[in-house]
């Protein structure tokens, strides 16, 4: 008969933003110790609260699955003497296994008979299986910051202080660092008064939500995200959807009660994120605005507990909130008395790395990168003007006392200041959407200019660490260059920008090799950080659901542009699927063979005496000229439709003509040819990577 088992981890509260993947985690681990085990059920989940982490199988079997193993033995040579008797190997197999001779059989493997045995080993008791696995369980569960607590032996994100295992109606005691297993849970830490016992699985999520636990994450989401939108909707508003915030108050609460708050109206006249940021990233509250999408002083806080006293518990949410609004106005005015140029001299005292030097270097940097990005990318004088002005101004934010107390506001409050001292509109822009995208998901700039500087800012970094030997290891990127590389790749990507990349990265370094701080020959940082941008666009490339032999393709033939190389992806993808193509692919491939073993491109035309030769080098020089022409136009499609007139004369040269004849000038000339064949093709990728099923 099958029963349910739950197993708790009751904990001192574990931050929110741990939980969802120790969730997933514990899941992963449980759903492997079982199978591994042997112990079948039904379904597997976890759950988790602040105080606790909850592993739940449904009908669990109550003893593993018999296990029948095939053992090898000694060979049969060794096994039987001359008179075909047992010898002492095969007897010590069979005694060693518990097996009876007449159960042993003969198999052959790899041409030498061997001896065989079917070993059977009954399965046990699931109840004695869980004393080893639970504690393994609850061993094997990692979190980004832990440690031992007290005098446990293993690492947990906070201490442990009671396990509840119960495998039906039965406990499963063992011992973990006397740490007690016992049938008793806790409830909420103020509603529910002493223990409750838990006599059996079943009845474990009804007991707890009698004691102010509502267990289910996904329930108490839903309980959150209805509340709330009620309360919104009954004062003829909604809430600022924030998956995010949702996600964290969700790991923050066990008994949710949504409650509305309001704040003077006088403060609206802050700007709207001076507002939010306050509300969302320190105190936890939704935001509401009205169906014009303006802000409403009111905002909802989610109580961990009932609606008791509920007034006094706004109450003392409005008195914080007021605090810091309060604050925020102070800093907000204090910040208009101050110039941005006064702020951007400001930056020459604040230090970005020891090395590196103070922002006030960066924005330098930043400028001139920016600067180069302009004439690569073809900015009107006017633009230019903007441009430049948003890449002076684009720190100077990080000064102000706003940024310091918010530093969610960097880049917002640039905007809001320029805008407030009569910068242009586009420039005041710019200085916000230089940081965007701020995380995965976050939207792109929405301006040339403000794309422009974000690459230009993200280069410097990039570059710069990667000069003094700053460069990501294993999960150590204390920069977060990997992440600003991404950035630049999905920018360039979104705004469809063509870059000669290579040329770029060479810029940003100079300011390090004249200041001679460079670790390595220039050439050589250049390469890693190609290198690592290359990476880095395989990566975005295939999350775009592109095929790794195509990627691999295209950017063997080289990175320079990015954007280029997209495009030249998605024509290699359509193509790929084309029956004629695979055929050009293939001999691509016998040509890419035999091209590696060439000294040089150069041809000899008087060496070419055979026809196939002949007929395949005027087909080489026919198709040059027009696939270079293509090529320089971007026009892809016609760049593959004209190689594919090269796939007759390469298949007839190959069936006719012996390459590697004894001849050492007609073999050199031979292959210099198709070397120069292979580097035509590889100006738009290397097609012998290409993956041909057929």
């Amino acid at each position: 008969m099958a029963k349910d088992l739950v197993f708790e981890i009751g904990t001192e509260e574990i931050p929110a933003k741990f939980m969802n993947r120790t969730l997933e985690q514990l899941k992963e681990i449980a759903t492997k110790a079982l199978l591994e085990n042997r112990i079948g059920y039904k379904s597997l989940e976890t759950y988790g609260t602040p105080r606790r982490l909850v592993l739940y199988v449904k009908d669990m079997a109550e003893k593993q699955e018999d296990l029948e193993t095939e053992i090898k033995g000694p060979s049969k040579k060794a096994a039987y003497d001359n008179d075909n008797n047992p010898t002492k190997a095969l007897l010590g197999f069979a005694k060693g296994n518990g097996l009876d001779i007449k159960d042993i059989y003969i198999k052959e493997l790899s041409g030498v008979e061997y001896i065989y045995g079917k070993k059977h080993l009954a399965g046990m008791d699931t109840k004695e299986v869980l004393k080893t696995l639970l504690p393994d369980i609850l061993t094997s569960i990692s979190f980004p910051k832990s440690m031992k607590w007290g005098n446990k032996s293993f690492r947990f994100a906070r201490p442990v202080r009671w396990l509840m295992p119960i495998f039906g109606d039965e406990l499963i005691d063992f011992n973990k660092d006397d740490i007690i297993c016992s049938k008793f849970t806790r409830g909420h830490r103020v509603l529910s008064t002493g223990e409750i016992e838990i006599d059996s699985a079943n009845e474990y999520f009804d007991k707890l939500r009698e004691g102010y636990v509502i267990v289910d994450q996904n329930e108490r989401r839903e309980i959150i995200r209805r509340q709330c939108e009620d309360i919104a909707r009954e004062n003829n508003g909604k809430i600022i959807q924030d998956d995010s915030l949702l996600e964290e108050i969700v790991y923050l609460v066990e008994y949710p009660t949504a409650l509305l708050g309001s704040f003077e109206e006088d403060y609206l006249k802050l700007p709207k994120e001076v507002i939010i940021t306050p509300m969302k990233e320190h105190q936890r509250y939704f935001p509401i605005e009205d169906d014009k999408g303006n802000l409403k002083n009111n905002f909802i806080a989610v109580r961990n507990g009932d609606d008791s006293f509920i007034d006094i518990v706004r109450q003392g949410n409005e008195k914080v909130l007021r605090a810091r609004l309060s604050d925020a106005e102070f800093f907000y005015e204090e910040d208009k008395k101050v110039s941005l140029e006064q702020c951007v001299e400001k930056l020459k005292y604040v230090v970005f790395q020891e090395t590196l030097g103070t922002i006030y270097d960066k924005t330098m940097n930043i400028m001139n990168n920016s600067s180069y990005l302009a004439g690569e990318l073809g900015l009107e004088d006017s633009q230019k003007t903007m441009l430049n002005r948003a890449a002076y101004l684009a720190k100077a934010d990080l000064v102000t006392n706003m940024v310091k107390e918010f530093d969610e506001l960097q880049g917002i409050m640039g905007r809001e200041y320029a805008l407030a001292q009569g910068e242009r509109p586009e420039v005041a822009k710019a200085i916000e959407e230089h940081y965007m995208p701020r995380n995965a998901g976050d939207n792109m700039p929405g301006s040339l200019i403000g794309a422009i500087v974000g690459i230009a800012d993200r280069i410097d970094t990039i570059s710069g660490c990667f000069s003094i030997g700053i460069q990501p290891t294993g999960s150590q990127d204390p920069y977060a260059l990997r992440r600003q590389a991404i950035s630049i790749i999905n920018i360039i990507l979104d705004k469809e920008l063509h870059i000669n990349l290579n040329t770029l990265v060479e810029k940003a370094i100079s300011p390090f090799v004249e200041k001679r701080i460079i670790k390595d020959e220039p050439s050589k940082v250049v390469d890693d950080i190609m290198e690592f941008f290359k990476q880095r666009l395989k990566n975005v490339l295939l999350d775009k659901n592109y095929e790794y032999d195509v990627i691999d393709s295209v950017l063997k033939a080289g990175l320079t542009d990015i954007q280029d190389s997209l495009l030249r992806v998605k024509e290699l993808s359509k193509w790929k699927s084309q029956e004629e193509f695979l055929d050009i692919a293939l001999s691509f491939n016998r040509v890419s063979n035999l091209a590696s073993k060439a000294e040089s491109a150069d041809i000899n035309t008087e060496l070419l005496a055979e026809e196939a030769e002949k007929e395949l080098y005027d087909s080489y020089i026919d198709v040059r000229s027009k696939f270079n022409k293509a090529m320089e136009k971007k026009e892809y499609d016609n760049a593959l439709k004209t190689l594919m007139f090269m796939r007759k004369p390469i298949d007839h040269f190959f069936d006719s003509t012996m390459v590697m004849v004894e001849d050492e000038n007609v073999r050199r000339n031979r292959l210099a040819m198709l070397k120069a064949i292979e580097n035509m093709m590889i100006r738009f990728a290397d097609l012998s990577l290409i993956v041909v099923n057929k």
